[in-house]
């Protein structure tokens, strides 16, 4: 039997996707979340086979979410279900390990032979991406990272002084949701699975001043 967690922060979605599992013989739904710190939660209690994450999903990155999956539930299997087919997250979450990257136009038999990938399989990848994205994956690693904007830059520079997302909107004028986009593309930039690995590799890049903090006001 393996054991199934959804995360997804549409309430029908998500609806949608347990009632097609539960009719599956030789599945079992262990619980479903609607945001990073339920879905964090939930697997540490569950200690799921398989974890079935919406990449938009509200709360932390999707990155530092499946992070913390990867550290509180090793076992567990990762399938990002996605409506951005962009090659530079693919890969960040490649590696990761997440075990499919699936966009939201696959079909029902591709998701579920991704939740259904046997044991022992655990090197096997399943991606369901367009064709441009698949032919820009193999050279992506190689990639020096982009130029962050003068926005991204002030961001970061925040993010280092241990400023929150809203916090650091507040400070800017801009939204939670802005900010977090903009950190989405920093993390792209730099190949960065987290905000302090981000502040890290800005900093031996020289994309920002080391040890230098914002200044207040």
């Amino acid at each position: 039997m393996i054991s199934l967690v959804l995360v997804d922060d549409h309430a029908l979605l998500l609806d949608g996707l347990r009632g097609m599992f539960e009719a599956q013989d030789g599945i079992e739904i262990a619980g479903t979340a609607g945001d990073s710190a339920g879905a964090l939660e939930l697997v540490a209690r569950a200690r799921p086979d398989v974890l079935l994450l919406d990449v938009s999903i509200v709360g932390a990155p999707v990155t530092e979410t499946v992070a913390a999956v990867r550290r509180i539930s090793p076992q567990t299997r990762i399938v990002v279900l996605s409506m951005q087919d962009d090659p530079r997250l693919v890969t960040e979450l490649i590696a990761l390990g997440v075990s499919g990257y699936l966009l939201k136009s696959a079909g029902w038999e591709e998701l579920l032979a991704a939740v259904r990938m046997p044991r022992g399989h655990e090197d096997r990848l399943l991606l369901s991406v367009s064709r441009r994205s698949l032919l820009e994956l193999g050279g992506s690693a190689a990639a020096p990272p982009g130029p962050l904007s003068k926005r991204e830059t002030e961001i970061l520079m925040l993010t280092a002084a241990g400023l929150s997302n809203i916090q650091i909107g507040s400070k800017l004028g801009l939204t939670e949701a802005t900010v977090k986009r903009h950190l989405h593309n920093v993390f792209g930039k730099l190949g960065a699975a987290s905000r302090i690995e981000a502040v890290n590799r800005a900093k031996e890049l020289r994309l920002i001043p080391a040890g230098t903090r914002p200044r207040p006001g």
